[in-house]
């Protein structure tokens, strides 16, 4: 949008500083003045002679020094202003000189002013966090781009290649190719399904209304049941009225992520999951827990990163797309709630989310 140039703030300042002390001149000699006036009407009064006006000798013999005095206070003014006020500004010259260099795509770029911890430090240490910020999202959207790139990638080589055998070899078994085909496919949607579903949460945009997560602990258990018995994992479930307000959608998805993962990366046979859902004041918590191998504080960090996945021993076709976590990381971030990652003392994981209580 075109603006129309006016004055720069450090001139605006300049102006103000001189007007200022204009005034305060002024005012001071106007003060002068009356008292020199006063003085000499009491004079003419005692002597009982009137000789000579007194505004008459003001204008004589004060007024031309009275000029001289605003002229040197109008010079100083200035001066002085436009020297302090480019002292007052130089903190707002680096911030500006930080702001351009992000607006080309610098953002390691911090002001890191120095001084007393004034107002211009406040912003300048602000607009650094801000910064800092920004570029761990940048560098985490590229992350994730790349990654997601090369997620995709794979199974559309994979069906590439498929298609190219069925096209040159007329005598490959064509229904070994479909089966095949079938799987790819499927791993590429749900992938793609995923990826809009965090988008969907990162932006935030779902109705709110009331939700118990008792009630979405319960069907996601019951959805996951013969997964469960599948992998011969026992699944326990307890836990009162959890009341909180949210998408009904994205927090049964949430709770079916860690439920899912609760049972995948689990123990080989006679594993446990407990799902436990209570509340405290002000806050809704959904517990799930599960066995399994040891795991390291420093491993469990990264679990909720995009692609990464909890186990290396599970197979392909239950591996997921490594986004469970991370899709139950931004879902609670956009509910306002937090996230923790907890590793049993005897192998395992505890997975627990806090929401703001209903």
């Amino acid at each position: 949008m075109h603006r129309e140039h006016g004055l720069s703030v450090r001139l605006k300042l300049t102006l103000s500083y001189a007007g200022f002390l204009m005034v305060a001149g002024a005012l001071l000699l106007a003060a002068i003045g009356f008292f020199l006036v006063q003085q000499e009407w009491l004079r003419t009064n005692e002597s009982g002679k009137w000789q000579q006006g007194p505004g008459v000798a003001f204008v004589r013999g004060f007024a031309p020094l009275a000029a001289w005095v605003m002229v040197f206070l109008l010079i100083f003014g200035l001066l002085g202003g436009w020297l302090l006020a480019g002292r007052m500004l130089a903190p707002l010259d680096r911030i500006t000189h930080a702001t351009r260099m992000a607006a080309t795509g610098s953002l390691s770029h911090r002001v890191r002013l120095p001084g007393p911890q004034d107002e211009f430090r406040e912003l300048a240490d602000a607009f650094d966090m801000m910064l800092a910020r920004l570029e761990a999202h940048v560098a985490e959207q590229r992350r994730f781009a790349a990654n997601a790139s090369h997620e995709l990638r794979t199974p559309l080589s994979i069906s590439k290649t498929l298609l190219d055998v069925a096209r040159t070899d007329p005598y490959h078994d064509t229904g070994e190719i479909i089966d095949r085909l079938h799987t790819v496919n499927t791993r590429a949607i749900d992938l793609t399904e995923a990826l809009l579903l965090l988008s969907r949460a990162e932006q935030r945009s779902f109705a709110r209304e009331p939700v118990d997560l008792s009630l979405l602990a319960e069907e996601a258990t019951e959805t996951l049941l013969p997964l469960a018995e599948k992998h011969d994992v026992a699944i326990e479930t307890s836990g009162d009225i959890t009341p909180t307000t949210g998408s009904p959608a994205l927090l049964l998805q949430l709770t079916t992520n860690l439920v899912h993962n609760a049972i995948v990366h689990n123990r080989p046979g006679q594993g446990t999951v407990w799902v436990r859902t209570g509340s405290r004041p002000g806050t809704a918590v959904l517990t799930v827990e599960n066995t399994g191998e040891y795991i390291s504080p420093e491993r469990a960090s990264t679990f909720t990163e995009p692609f990464q996945r909890g186990s290396e021993r599970i197979h392909a076709d239950q591996a997921g797309v490594g986004l469970g976590l991370a899709i139950v990381k931004t879902i609670t971030h956009a509910h306002d709630g937090t996230l923790t990652l907890t590793p049993r003392p005897d192998g395992g994981l505890r997975v627990t989310v806090e929401l703001p209580a209903d």
